[in-house]
């Protein structure tokens, strides 16, 4: 992406050097009009530097959109990858091994965490796909969320962790009613307590709140984790956006999530 760069100010130096010459022999050719001559080449330079300012940002901007749907592509394979990986590895256990009972639920049961991630991964992706091409209609109706939130904490809790009994600590206040898209709504809840969870010391405590204040209702995810830098902080909700580099960054993740979260929310 540095050839179009490259191109770029090379047009803008010689349409300038071209500007300031012609400007020199206008001049040159009639002095009595250096005035009105000067006035025009002071427009046209401003115009034409307003042009390559905008013209950069544009293409500043699709760069940095590049590099996002590259990181993307490298996430997805990997977040495709691992789990089907880990349910090839606990199926061929299972069909050639004389395992007892216990120990098939055991694999069974990690099978079907690993496809509820893929499952999560997909529904993110369509969700995603339909919020940016302006297809998805956010269907509202009232539901009890307090029973969502609920659910999909039970879903991401995380067991006997280093002798803790878990580490998402819900205080879900019961029959709290919103009126809204559930299915989107879901996808907001999930994102946040698995963006908390993720980007958290191991076994470090995530809290959840739910709970009606004044007529409002309010839900809140807090960790204690690796935290966002201030600069990060304005790109965070940003499509394909993560902080980092897929080289360096360790977390799993597309870059959607938060993408989602403010959609869902603005509408």
């Amino acid at each position: 992406m540095k050839k179009p760069f490259v191109i770029f100010y090379f047009l803008i130096i010689y349409a300038l050097a071209e500007l300031l010459w012609w400007g020199i022999l206008l001049i040159k050719a009639k002095p009595a009009s250096v005035g009105m001559i000067g006035g025009e080449l002071s427009v046209f330079l401003f115009i034409l530097l307003v042009g390559a300012v905008h013209l950069h940002k544009s293409i500043n901007k699709e760069r940095q959109l590049h590099q996002r749907q590259k990181n993307f592509l490298l996430s997805v394979t990997h977040e495709l990858k691992s789990p089907l990986a880990s349910i090839k590895l606990f199926l061929q256990t299972i069909q050639k091994r004389d395992l007892n009972r216990e120990q098939r639920i055991n694999f069974i049961d990690k099978c079907l965490q690993d496809i509820e991630r893929l499952d999560d991964l997909v529904e993110n992706m369509l969700l995603a796909a339909k919020i940016d091409n302006e297809i998805y209609t956010f269907p509202k109706e009232k539901f009890n969320f307090s029973l969502l939130v609920d659910s999909v904490v039970n879903r991401l809790q995380i067991n006997k962790c280093d002798g803790k009994e878990q580490t998402i600590n819900a205080e879900i206040e019961p029959q709290v009613e919103v009126t809204g898209d559930k299915f989107a709504l879901t996808s907001v809840v999930n994102n946040l307590i698995e963006n908390a969870v993720k980007y958290s010391p191991p076994c470090e405590a995530v809290n959840v709140k739910l709970f009606r204040k004044d007529g409002t209702v309010h839900f809140t995810v807090a960790d204690n984790g690796i935290g966002i830098a201030d600069e990060e902080k304005l790109h965070i909700f940003d499509k394909f956006y993560r902080v980092g580099n897929e080289d360096t960054r360790n977390t799993k993740g597309t870059g959607l999530g938060l993408f989602i979260v403010k959609q869902v929310l603005d509408k």
